[in-house]
């Protein structure tokens, strides 16, 4: 008997949990039978898709969703780890045998989970950057989102008069996009949001969910609960099989066709109240400057009232919150300042 053997399970358990990496605990497992043995009850676990299966690249057929994307990527990297069969067709409509819920079938403890996605989900136009952050229950409970049509530095950034008194005109012009961002960034929440339905239904002793992406565009939390009232099965209403087609935002009159009309697996985004806070321009620490930066919190629309004293302070908590600290926290700060608008959209 090594040193190594007179370890105790408690001390190796704390160790495979700062490790988390489900690749690497599998392969931890070959190791020997005690950790083969401990391993399964590793309490916080992080699955990261390593491939990138481009939807450009791939044949696209309509069951190129978000799902099958995200399963054809952990086929890739996980695939030789835990089935000795060889692939099968990807594209099939059959469930695939290594899908997340699956894997984590071989774990009983799981209490804190984050799935890590290759990339994000949106389409921004060049230069434009978008960063969102949900949270769940049976359906959204809240959404921040923070966009920029653009971040330079000083020696870039556009020579211009004071936009003091230009934040009105500017607003009203660049509504359109916004609202674009907004609703882009809620439908590819609510995507995310399906998918780990069947994760945390298995996963009873789930306390927090985390569903990222590798570049950080948008980010789905589940608290506990969040996770409860999921498992509770008061969402069957709120799940559809929806298609992405024709989305009308209350107010504006405009209707945004989305690039890719195709049927989609996502749970419905109830009626939402957001409030808008935008600036032309935000000088940040550091000598940057972010163009057309906005901020934007959504919460489902309270049934008969409209907004509520001390609603401007929750929303500003929430954004604060969902950012933190370093460039995007300071730009929210800098947006709380700002005067905010109110927009009302019905569910889709």
């Amino acid at each position: 008997m090594d040193g190594f053997d007179q370890l105790p399970d408690s001390l190796i358990l704390l160790i495979f949990n700062s490790v988390s990496d489900i690749k690497t605990l599998l392969r931890c497992r070959a190791v020997c039978q005690r950790f083969n043995s401990l391993v399964p009850q590793t309490e916080s676990l992080l699955l990261k898709v390593d491939c990138v299966v481009s939807p450009d690249s791939a044949d696209r057929d309509g069951d190129d969703s978000f799902l099958f994307t995200f399963l054809k990527s952990i086929l890739k990297s996980l695939h030789d780890l835990v089935s000795p069969n060889p692939l099968s067709n990807p594209s099939s409509l059959k469930p695939p045998q290594n899908s997340p819920s699956q894997i984590l079938r071989g774990f009983d403890r799981v209490r804190n989970l984050e799935i890590e996605l290759p990339s994000g989900d949106m389409r921004l136009e060049k230069g434009a950057v978008v960063k969102w952050t949900a949270e769940f229950g049976t359906s959204l409970r809240s959404c921040v989102i923070l966009g920029f049509r653009a971040i330079r530095d000083s020696e870039t950034a556009a020579i211009g008069g004071d936009s003091a008194g230009a934040g009105e005109e500017d607003f009203a012009r660049g509504l359109k996009t916004r609202v674009v961002w907004t609703i882009s960034a809620l439908i590819a929440a609510s995507a995310r949001h399906y998918f780990l339905r069947e994760v945390v239904r298995e996963q009873r002793e789930l306390r927090r969910l985390v569903l990222t992406d590798r570049e950080g565009e948008g980010t789905v939390v589940m608290d506990k609960a969040g996770l409860a009232e999921l498992r509770g099965g008061g969402g069957a209403a709120e799940v559809a099989h929806v298609r992405r087609e024709e989305v009308v935002v209350e107010g504006d009159g405009e209707e945004e066709e989305e690039d890719d009309v195709a049927e989609r697996n996502r749970t419905r985004v109830p009626s939402v109240r957001m409030r808008m806070r935008h600036a032309p321009r935000l000088e940040l620490k550091g000598g940057f400057w972010a163009e057309g930066a906005t901020l934007v919190v959504v919460r489902p629309t309270k049934e008969g009232s409209g907004a509520q004293v001390g609603d401007d302070v929750e929303e500003a908590n929430l954004a604060t919150m969902a950012f933190g600290e370093g460039l995007y926290g300071e730009a929210v700060g800098s947006l709380l300042k700002c005067r905010s608008y109110i927009l009302e959209m019905n569910s889709f």
